[in-house]
């Protein structure tokens, strides 16, 4: 706790030097954060640069009483990741016109990233309703708010609670089934 309260008075004090530091230190650790919302490498690195950017000239606002100096600067780093991918759905719906009854690639339930907790969820989750499957991808495996879940669906956030509410009532169903 010493180190981090000696790196975050330089960083008060705009010590170029400690943000080297605190890159050191945290940047591995924002980059994977990164990387696990984006899934590219290159647009992982330029990301995390600007997050670094971010960090740097918001710093005077962070206040050590209000969490550790890693949650805020994950926090920063993550809303980049989600604003980023927000950027690019938006610019990629600009130009495409779907049939009706089919998801956005983005919204299909995917295993890009495959964790061993989530193996038997993902099992589960296929006699779900594509919606139901969608919107429990976007809360549980990218990550996503229910807020930004509602927002990406373009649902209204309390039919996204529901949803989700009974999603997960099925699953449990099921996962005391089979358990």
């Amino acid at each position: 706790m010493a180190v981090e309260a000696t790196l975050i008075q330089r960083l008060y004090q705009r010590d170029e030097t400690a943000m080297l530091l605190f890159y050191n230190q945290y940047g591995a650790m924002l980059y994977g954060v990164i990387l696990r919302i984006v899934k590219h490498t290159h647009l992982a690195e330029s990301i995390l640069q600007e997050s670094m950017l971010k960090i740097w000239h918001s710093f005077p606002s962070y206040h050590p009483t209000q969490g550790r100096l890693a949650t805020w600067a994950l926090t920063i780093c993550r809303n980049k990741a989600i604003d980023e991918l927000r950027t690019q759905r938006a610019r990629g719906a600009e130009h495409t016109t779907l049939p009706l009854g089919t998801l956005p690639t983005a919204l299909q339930p995917h295993a890009a990233t495959v964790r061993p907790e989530h193996v038997a969820i993902r099992e589960l989750m296929h006699d779900l309703s594509p919606a139901a499957q969608a919107l429990l991808d976007l809360l549980y495996f990218q990550g996503y708010t229910q807020q930004e879940a509602a927002e990406a669906l373009g649902e209204p956030l309390s039919t996204v609670k529901f949803r989700a509410r009974a999603a997960i009532s099925v699953l449990a169903r099921r996962l005391r089934s089979t358990g």
